[in-house]
């Protein structure tokens, strides 16, 4: 293998969403240049700091009935019981929460916890308030989905942060998905929320990372099954 293919396959592919941010940073970089050189070269690492951000990089998806994989990059910031965004109609009694926070530095892309169907999918307007405070669940934009299996239904919640001005779904109301598959992006600092159904038992805890589509956040079925794996 050349050093460039070596290099090339160490870098992470750019996510679609990304092109108009980067070419834009690009532009004003030539335009610093031109006023002064010093703020030139700042404009190079805010572009490729741009080039980073929408990295959309490839993850191989544990398979097995009852895994629930992590849907964002980041850290896990809360793990506890809460009652799901009323919108969803998911319950009326707090389940079980998993919120991962992603900072400007985490791949935005989300990823599906479980592989299902998107039984409901609901945008809601709110406040921008720092995603990793817990009443950023309550207050804040998110645009919230059910997944629904053969047996449980999956509530996962984007959540807009102190940056984040935009959630981009990848997927509508009624759509398949695989778990792993990208079902959407937040763009600049944000948060994910997964609620397992009644009695789910987290298998991460509070500081620890989380990877999109790698990540085993629980074992519903919780046997030694044998488990393949998807890369995508």
């Amino acid at each position: 293998m050349s050093i460039v293919n070596s290099i090339r396959s160490q870098l992470a592919p750019i996510h679609p969403q990304g092109f108009p941010f980067i070419g834009g940073f690009a532009l004003a970089s030539l335009i610093l240049f031109w006023v002064w050189t010093p703020l030139g070269w700042l404009g190079v690492l805010a572009t490729a700091w741009c080039a980073y951000f929408f990295r959309d990089p490839v993850r191989v998806t544990p398979l097995r009935e009852g895994l629930v994989v992590a849907p964002a990059d980041g850290r896990v910031s809360r793990v506890v019981n809460a009652l799901p965004p009323p919108e969803l109609g998911l319950s009326e009694r707090p389940l079980p929460r998993i919120s991962i926070f992603m900072s400007v530095f985490d791949c935005h892309v989300n990823r599906s916890p479980v592989s299902g169907r998107i039984e409901r999918m609901v945008y809601r307007a709110g406040k921008f308030i720092n995603a990793d405070l817990d009443k950023a669940s309550e207050d804040n934009e998110r645009n919230a989905f059910i997944i629904a299996t053969a047996r449980i239904r999956i509530g996962v919640v984007q959540i807009a942060g102190l940056i984040a001005r935009r959630i981009v779904p990848f997927v509508q109301e009624g759509q398949t998905v695989a778990a792993g598959d990208r079902i959407g992006m937040i763009r600049f600092g944000s948060r994910v929320d997964v609620y397992l159904p009644e009695g789910g038992r987290p298998l991460v805890a509070e500081g620890q990372t989380a990877i999109a589509g790698e990540t085993v956040l629980a074992d519903l079925t919780m046997n030694d099954a044998g488990r393949s794996h998807r890369v995508g």
